[in-house]
């Protein structure tokens, strides 16, 4: 069985319009969801053997903070430039990609694509995965190869507002 965590980047600055959006930090409530989800991920025993991220500075940000609530090396994040603003079809290419020796994945990135991509591995619709939102899909297969469209089971669905306000 294989286990991927699809999390959308916590939330951004709009603050400096000098800034790209490639370069856009996380704001003040990124900093706070950033590490409570990660809590929670670790209150789920959810420990990933892999994690691979946009290299956009927001969800670069995002994915050290909770690798470190979740005692995951952030200096052994897999970095993709693929997965920056990353179409559907480009990060299922990605997890396809995910050695098979790893039961568990994250995944860091940015909708529109993020949300998209729960849709299709899954039978369950969502309008939005919100910053920092987390979508557990768990898929019956021993090669991350296998996954594909409605191949997968959404096990929780979860996101700071739920908790926060």
């Amino acid at each position: 069985m294989k286990t991927l965590y699809i999390i959308r980047h916590a939330k951004s600055s709009w603050k400096d319009e000098t800034l790209s959006d490639f370069e856009r930090p996380l704001n003040s409530r990124g900093f706070r969801d950033a590490p409570f989800m990660g809590k929670r991920l670790a209150e789920y025993d959810s420990n990933p053997d892999v994690i691979l991220s946009s290299p956009a500075k927001r969800a670069i940000e995002t994915a050290k903070i909770i690798a470190d609530e979740v005692g995951y090396n952030k200096d052994q994040i897999q970095m993709d430039e693929a997965l920056y603003l990353a179409s559907v079809s480009t990060l299922l290419e990605a997890i396809r990609g995910i050695s098979d020796e790893n039961e568990t994945a994250y995944i860091f990135g940015h909708n529109p694509g993020m949300t998209m991509l729960v849709n299709l591995l899954t039978n369950y619709v969502i309008d939005n995965l919100p910053t920092c939102g987390i979508a557990c899909v768990i898929f019956e297969a021993d090669s991350w190869r296998d996954v594909g469209e409605n191949r997968g089971s959404l096990r929780s669905f979860d996101y700071p507002r739920r908790h926060l306000s």
